[in-house]
């Protein structure tokens, strides 16, 4: 994914967001919905992720330090981590206490302007099919024929995932609160107002539970995509001399891999040849994947009868991180 392509949805849901927030509690205002105002403190808290978003991508591109000597990209992914928690919090568990005290107090839509919360509703669903569309569209500049269950669990950037999950959740919820508003005209009953507050507040709770989880991951570390990997597997063997004995990557940050590997040369090699081999191996692999920053290659010797020994056991000296075994093969 670009980081233009991630800062437009940004932006754009952001400009929405801020709208729509101040428009929903000029609604709880003048009605005194708690749907309204679950829908507000939703805005705003999805209005303060996407600062978040926009911060972690600026100081994901500071320059590495000796303190930080892979730099920084992993920022993406602490701020990505933090608007889990903020939706979580700010937006679902208020909205589970709002819910709660309308039930315990139930009472209709207040003053004579009961149609504002329709027509605030019907403009945000409007405004935020907008903004979702936008996130649509710069994903799929990177989705390619994945689809978007597996486009949000595999998208080793965490902004347009964060985005579409944020934007479908926005949508749903105004459903939420537009069955609630309405339900609650129609009956006078406030339980009504109560129960759209609480669908929202679950839905804001398994939003961010599913963010927390994958972007957890992202936090751990994760390996290449397997289409990466078997372009560097490729280009480590394109010489036909080289072997892999074992492969592992980690993402360093979204457009940044750590490519470490132990390969096979010949015995009867000098240092030099050595030194030539892994220096042509490594720019096989940066032509292949642009995104591998970090390329470490350790020699070893190639022993056939090993190699067919591992073989036969079942083992593949061509397995990525297989471990770390005796050094020879």
């Amino acid at each position: 994914m670009s980081a233009g392509g991630g800062n437009k949805a940004i932006i754009a849901a952001l400009a929405a967001n801020l709208t729509i927030a101040a428009l929903k509690f000029l609604a709880f205002a003048l009605t005194r919905s708690s749907s309204m105002l679950a829908e507000g403190i939703h805005s705003v808290a999805d209005s303060g992720n996407q600062v978040l978003l926009l911060v972690g991508g600026k100081r994901s591109k500071r320059q590495a330090s000796a303190e930080h000597p892979f730099g920084f990209g992993r920022e993406r992914y602490i701020y990505a981590f933090i608007v889990s928690i903020v939706l979580f919090s700010v937006g679902g568990l208020f909205a589970l206490y709002e819910a709660y005290h309308k039930y315990q107090d139930p009472h209709p839509i207040e003053g004579s302007f009961w149609w504002v919360p329709l027509a605030v509703l019907i403009g945000a669903i409007v405004a935020e099919s907008f903004s979702f569309r936008t996130a649509i569209r710069e994903s799929n500049h990177t989705r390619g024929d994945m689809g978007w269950v597996r486009f949000v669990r595999t998208a080793k950037a965490p902004e347009l995932p964060v985005i579409l999950l944020e934007d479908f959740g926005a949508l749903i919820g105004l459903l939420f609160a537009l069955f609630g508003v309405s339900m609650t005209l129609l009956t006078d009953n406030g339980i009504w107002d109560a129960a759209g507050t609480a669908m929202i507040g679950l839905l804001l709770v398994a939003i961010a539970a599913v963010l927390a989880v994958e972007t957890k991951s992202l936090l751990l570390g994760e390996s290449a995509s397997a289409s990466d990997v078997a372009k560097i597997e490729e280009a480590i063997g394109n010489d036909g001399a080289t072997h892999i004995i074992h492969l592992k990557t980690l993402h360093l940050g979204p457009d940044e891999l750590l490519v470490a590997a132990k390969i096979t040369v010949g015995s009867q090699e000098s240092g030099a040849q050595i030194a030539a081999e892994i220096n042509d191996a490594e720019r096989r692999i940066r032509a292949a994947v642009p995104i591998a920053t970090a390329i470490y290659l350790e020699p070893d010797l190639y022993i056939p009868d090993a190699a067919a020994t591992l073989s036969a056991n079942g083992s593949s000296a061509r397995t990525p991180a297989s471990g770390e075994g005796s050094g020879q093969v």
